[in-house]
């Protein structure tokens, strides 16, 4: 496997995969390579430790190795897609008989990367199914005068472009896709920051701050003592 880079490296930077692969050696690797063109990257060794994430914080896209230590992936994929799971899914895998490759699809793969491969191609495949993971989300969200454009990836307060930095970004539309909720600083930072941010840190805090700074008033972001965040006028 080569690590070679993609092109549009950083088309996808902030997006969340979650890796999927009991072999130590190759996980570590493919995570790496996909952060190093900025993905943030949840890495599980079986479908217990993966499906801990699926079912919390979710992800834009999912790898999957088939065979693991508790089952073969497909019968997992096959189960959340009836639960009407949609978050894309590319299966990595030894197993490259065409009817390995229809099983897959047949049970809810989205693409099918046979073992060995090139890094690149890896990277470029999981890209793509990032971009199809965008569609199922509302280009715009807003709340009273905050207007967060999710294509353009541009925020207004008052008809007034915000610069903000991409974790900025991504804090404020965490929060504003889920307007007047407290929301946990625990759950802020495994949805914006991937499983090497140290949870015992204050950077969801140093984040706000600085949201709070840049969106001016009247105070939009609140404080939930003990807890987290609210966004919402009062």
């Amino acid at each position: 496997m080569t690590a070679e880079q993609p092109r549009g490296m950083a088309m996808e930077q902030g997006k969340l995969v979650t890796l999927v692969e009991d072999d130590d050696d190759l996980r570590i690797a493919v995570a790496a390579q996909l952060r190093s063109v900025g993905f943030r990257v949840h890495a599980a060794g079986d479908i217990a430790g993966a499906d801990n994430v699926l079912r919390g914080t979710g992800c834009d896209c999912v790898v999957f190795d088939r065979m693991l230590p508790d089952g073969d992936a497909i019968s997992y994929v096959h189960l959340r897609r009836q639960e009407g799971w949609r978050t894309p899914v590319l299966f990595l895998t030894a197993r490259d008989t065409p009817a390995d490759r229809v099983a897959g699809f047949e049970h809810g793969a989205d693409d099918y990367l046979v073992k060995p491969f090139a890094m690149a191609e890896l990277t470029e495949r999981v890209l793509n199914l990032c971009q199809r993971s965008e569609v199922d989300r509302p280009p715009v969200l807003a709340h009273t005068d905050l207007v967060m454009d999710c294509a353009r990836r541009e925020v207004r307060r008052a008809g007034v472009l915000l610069t903000l930095s991409h974790k900025e970004f991504a804090v404020l539309e965490y929060l504003l896709s889920r307007p007047e909720q407290a929301v946990g600083r625990a759950e802020v930072m495994e949805h914006c920051w991937d499983e090497l941010a140290d949870p015992s840190s204050n950077v969801v805090d140093a984040v706000v701050k600085r949201l709070r700074r840049k969106l001016r008033e009247p105070e939009l972001i609140h404080a939930v003592r003990g807890f987290g965040y609210r966004l919402g006028l009062s």
